[in-house]
């Protein structure tokens, strides 16, 4: 599993990646090419981005219509980034924070874990209450799948080299 605020699965920075890159740089169409890759490493992870967001809308919602809706706020955040070159290159399926979701930018990443958030008591703030979210939904998306998501990135990789070398001979 792969880090990154708030949290993430992903394919980190291998050697292959790196050299596809370059080569990419070094082709007359070059940043058309980088747009396709990182197009077609996204959509080998969308499936995983999907399972996520169907989890997260799995949980169970305990104010029965509090505006805006966290759960379908919390999905609209899940999406597959690819990044080619830089600090940090790879894909991955990543959760990014709420910022405008009745203060709780964390939320994505708060109601992963079993430990849960705290919160004032609507109209008191003097009370607070202990909630929990759908422990590891995020995680359980993603287990025993990590594999085919690895697979599929490392094909639209391997699909963009060959088209490269395709162009050589």
């Amino acid at each position: 599993m792969a880090g990154g605020p708030p949290f993430a699965l992903g394919v980190e920075t291998h050697d292959g990646l790196a050299a596809l890159t370059r080569a990419i740089r070094a082709e007359e169409d070059g940043k058309q090419l980088r747009k396709e890759l990182a197009q077609n490493m996204r959509e080998a992870l969308k499936p995983g981005a999907q399972q996520a967001k169907d989890s997260i809308m799995g949980m169970v919602s305990l104010t029965g219509g509090a505006s805006p809706a966290l759960r379908t706020s919390i999905a609209r955040k899940i999406r597959p980034e690819v990044k080619l070159g830089g600090r940090w290159s790879g894909a991955r399926v990543k959760a990014f924070k709420t910022k405008n979701v009745r203060g709780f930018a964390n939320a994505p990443k708060r109601t992963n874990r079993a430990s849960g958030w705290r919160h004032p008591v609507w109209g008191n703030r003097e009370n607070w209450a202990q909630q929990r979210g759908k422990l590891e939904w995020f995680d359980r998306a993603f287990r025993g799948r990590e594999g085919i998501y690895r697979q599929a990135v490392e094909e639209a990789m391997e699909n963009m080299a060959r088209r490269i070398a395709s162009r050589a001979r």
